[in-house]
């Protein structure tokens, strides 16, 4: 298990080190680093004969994670955010798919 912390640490810290995301399109099984401002990680997805896996783990900085999962269908997308801190932004990233790609980014606050 220290090993897993230790290799998801340093996952987080490039994440960090990234920035934030532009919109991008993502390749199949490849990663896209994310970040949620208190959250960071990576996103990929897969190609399943229901659809396309998409998979977020993200961590905060005691390397707590969380993964998530979303079959997509063209034209559908999903959204991950994170609450701001007060006096901050809402952090947004919008995974989509149109036709046989994959998107992933910076989605704009809507409330």
């Amino acid at each position: 298990m220290k090993h897993f912390n230790r290799a998801f640490a340093a996952l987080v810290a490039t994440v960090v080190l990234a920035g934030t995301v532009q919109a991008a399109d993502v390749p199949a099984y490849h990663g896209q680093m994310i970040d949620l401002g208190a959250v960071n990680g990576v996103a990929y997805y897969t190609v399943e004969k229901g659809g396309y896996r998409v998979v977020a783990t993200l961590a905060d900085a005691n390397s707590s994670a969380v993964r998530f999962e979303a079959v997509l269908a063209p034209g559908q997308a999903v959204v991950l955010s994170s609450p701001a801190a007060r006096g901050g932004m809402t952090a947004r990233i919008e995974i989509s798919r149109h036709d046989d790609r994959v998107r992933i980014q910076n989605a704009p606050v809507t409330n």
